[in-house]
């Protein structure tokens, strides 16, 4: 809880073709020998993850992408690897030198980042070598740094670059915001069962914890045969009761109706995407038919248990509340899949494990494409029967 984890980090692209001196600009900007540098092209073959912390720009994840300008059937699966991440990055660094002039590979990147709405910075590489490089007029008005990762010429600036690029809301957390305020209290309700990782907190009830204490208010932590007691010796009721979606019947028939109920999937659902839209989508859930295919994705990799929610407890759910003969396809980790068309549904989970911009991408690929997509501790709050009552804290918000 000490380090900022890596979903919650701006992430930076680095992108160009290969030997454009990508590795060499990220070791120069990090300080560090983070990345593999060669002068055989392609060195990097898979798009490479660091979580470090840059002063002033603050924590980060660098990505270091293979070159988009790879060749052949393993080269243009790298290619495609490296247009994945465009979904992740909040800033994108093209990196040029001046032996690869620009062409249609960086001219379609550019086009790509404008698309998307990612800011970008052009860095032409290797200044030490040559001192001309021209970039096409057309190209929009971005900021174009003259580096050396060699002499160390120009990182500092590169560096200042992206300070300015960075929202000064970048990774700070809100989870809990609306809901308390300095001074009140909230009981989180955790469950300590098989699926509990040993000796600590899974990763959505530690940050939720953090954020509590981030708007200096008060947590109060216990397991669900627990809850009971503390709310009768509690002399004021607290603002709000915050459970693992798994436990929602069982803490909804403790909780007056007075105090607000929802869980840590819904928060990071707010946190992380658009509630609004996962709430339209549980509207869907009605009109499924025999037959219809539902997708259900998580973010992470985890052992999967005898009665995982994903796996078992939600399509148990929908097959008993709906009454229909569904099928169901399951992925996890950053695969998504690009064809969503074949599904009636999709089911998310919280993403604790996704940077805010993946799941911001899912959730438009899915509205483009007018499938439904909703949020694990939404499913189980309708399932529960108490959807409403969940969902009562936000009602501004998806109304």
């Amino acid at each position: 809880m000490n380090s900022t984890i890596r979903a919650d980090r701006l992430h930076i692209g680095i992108f160009g073709k290969r030997n454009a001196g990508k590795s060499s600009l990220i070791n120069a900007i990090t300080g560090q020998d983070t990345a593999l540098v060669s002068k055989i092209a392609g060195t990097t073959t898979d798009p490479v993850y660091k979580s470090m912390e840059i002063p002033p720009i603050g924590p980060i994840v660098i990505i270091d992408t293979p070159g988009i300008d790879d060749t052949g059937d393993l080269g243009s699966m790298r290619v495609k690897k490296t247009k994945e991440i465009l979904r992740k990055v909040d800033i994108a660094i093209i990196v040029v030198s001046h032996d690869a002039p620009w062409d249609k590979n960086e001219y379609d990147l550019s086009s790509a980042l404008s698309k998307a709405n990612i800011p970008y910075i052009i860095a032409i590489n290797k200044w030490d070598e040559n001192k001309e490089y021209k970039i096409p007029e057309h190209i929009p008005k971005v900021p174009i740094i003259y580096t050396s990762a060699k002499d160390n010429y120009g990182i500092q600036k590169l560096i200042s670059e992206i300070c300015k690029l960075k929202s000064p809301d970048d990774n700070m957390m809100h989870l809990v915001d609306g809901l308390i305020d300095t001074g009140d209290t909230a009981i989180l309700v955790v469950p300590i069962d098989n699926a509990a990782p040993k000796g600590r907190l899974i990763l959505p009830q530690q940050q939720v914890i953090r954020d509590i204490l981030d708007h200096n208010a008060y947590a109060i932590i216990t397991k669900p045969d627990g809850l009971k007691d503390i709310l009768q010796s509690l002399k004021a009721s607290p603002n709000v009761v915050i459970t693992d979606s798994q436990a929602f019947s069982y803490v909804d028939k403790i909780v007056p109706s007075s105090i607000f109920l929802t869980s840590f999937s819904i928060l990071f659902a707010r946190y992380k995407g658009d509630l609004r839209l996962f709430y339209e989508g549980i509207k869907s859930i009605d009109n499924l038919k025999d037959g219809d295919c539902i997708l259900i994705s998580e973010g992470c990799t985890h052992h999967r248990q005898d009665d995982d929610i994903g796996k078992v407890k939600i399509p148990n759910m929908l097959l008993e509340k709906t009454g229909k003969k569904l099928k169901f396809k399951h992925t996890s980790g950053g695969f998504f899949e690009e064809d969503i068309s074949s599904y009636a549904l999709i089911v998310h989970c919280g993403a604790c494990m996704l940077n805010k911009k993946e799941m911001e991408y899912r959730q438009s690929l899915a509205s483009r494409e007018d499938i439904p997509m909703v949020n694990y501790g939404m499913v189980l709050a309708y399932g529960t029967g108490i959807l409403k009552r969940a969902l009562k804290p936000f009602e501004d918000e998806i109304l």
